[in-house]
């Protein structure tokens, strides 16, 4: 498995990941304007020509603000998702960043457990931040 840029290349994948995974997935169309955005730092975690996942996020004044992280389920539980947050890690690293932030949804306990891996911590909750269903956010926050 390799994780490399987002390209052209996987934005048809990527948005149908995206409409397998969220209630309100971002389209191809938002998906390739991240290409161009320069706060935008979007990986994809490919084997040979197959996209496994990807992983998203932004970055401001050393800030880093992960908007998605998505695998498809016959990936899932294979690392894919933990290689691509590290992936995510390692550049704020190198570019001198301050912490990293996501949220989740707490009842998507596998994402919480792993993120708890690499070092998030539960800073506080968005209240109603997710629709369809509603739910409260956890809000994550690592430092790098």
């Amino acid at each position: 498995m390799k994780i490399v840029p987002m390209q052209e290349i996987h934005l048809d994948k990527l948005a149908q990941l995206e409409q397998m995974c969220f209630s309100h997935p971002w389209s191809r169309q938002a998906l390739g304007e991240e290409l161009s955005n320069p706060a935008a730092v979007f990986l994809v975690a490919v084997e040979e020509d197959t996209v496994l996942g990807y992983a998203g996020m932004h970055v401001v004044y050393g800030e880093g603000y992960i908007d998605n992280i998505a695998v498809f389920p016959a990936a899932r539980r294979k690392g894919v998702g933990r290689r691509l947050i590290e992936a995510l890690v390692d550049w704020m690293e190198h570019h001198e960043g301050v912490f990293l932030t996501l949220e989740v949804r707490p009842s998507n306990e596998a994402a919480v457990l792993l993120y708890q891996s690499i070092g998030f911590r539960e800073v506080g909750r968005r209240k109603g931040f997710y629709q369809d269903p509603e739910e409260d956010a956890l809000l994550m926050t690592r430092d790098c």
